[in-house]
């Protein structure tokens, strides 16, 4: 699973934005495999199928959490597009931003089998954005308050049937027609839903 542990609260002074795809260059290879980095883009015999989730309907799959293997519901919930004026005040070079807008996903996560958790979840390291098929470069920043969304990092403690709201931060091109958010369980093809830009 790519690691990115990131999010943004749209009031922080100030963010490093990594462009792990949104250039071009070696990341390039990153960008065509939907999975993210380091992740091979031919499934294992092993691999639970993705594919497209309609808006509002929930995807299954399970983590591998510490103390033990964790089956999630996950459902993205909605993506906010900013103005490319608050990217380039949500970014450490205004410059970094030129072209772009900010893309915050709202992904629930409900657990739903397997033993509770008492140290956080890796459920988010599956949650990627996409724009127009090209996954978004990373905002990495401080946090602050987004509206319906918790900090992973309060979460501590996570029992069967709970859920949490936590929003992933990508930047992408302000010209993007369309927008995706995609789940994967370890060594599985993602989930993805699709949010069209009006």
């Amino acid at each position: 699973m790519p690691h990115h542990r990131t999010a943004l609260r749209l009031a922080a002074p100030v963010a490093a934005l990594a462009l792990t795809a949104c250039g071009g260059g070696a990341d390039d290879a990153d960008a065509r495999n939907p999975e993210g980095p380091g992740m091979s883009a031919s499934p294992s015999p092993s691999v639970v199928p993705g594919g497209d989730v309609a808006r509002g309907e929930s995807a299954t799959g399970k983590v591998d959490e510490d103390p033990g293997e964790v089956t999630y519901e996950v459902v993205a919930q909605k993506v906010d597009v900013s103005t490319e004026a608050q990217a380039a005040r949500a970014v450490a070079d205004a410059a970094d931003a030129k072209g772009r807008v900010l893309a915050v996903a709202h992904v629930k996560y409900t657990h739903r089998g397997g033993p509770a958790l008492t140290h956080g979840s890796e459920v988010r390291e599956g949650t990627a954005v996409f724009a127009d098929g090209r996954r978004g470069g990373v905002l990495v920043g401080a946090f602050e308050d987004v509206p319906g969304c918790e900090d992973p990092y309060d979460v501590d403690s996570w029992k069967k049937g709970e859920s949490h709201v936590f929003c992933e931060t990508y930047v992408i091109p302000a010209d993007a027609t369309g927008v995706e958010v995609h789940w994967s369980q370890e060594d599985g093809e993602p989930y993805v839903w699709k949010f069209p830009r009006t």
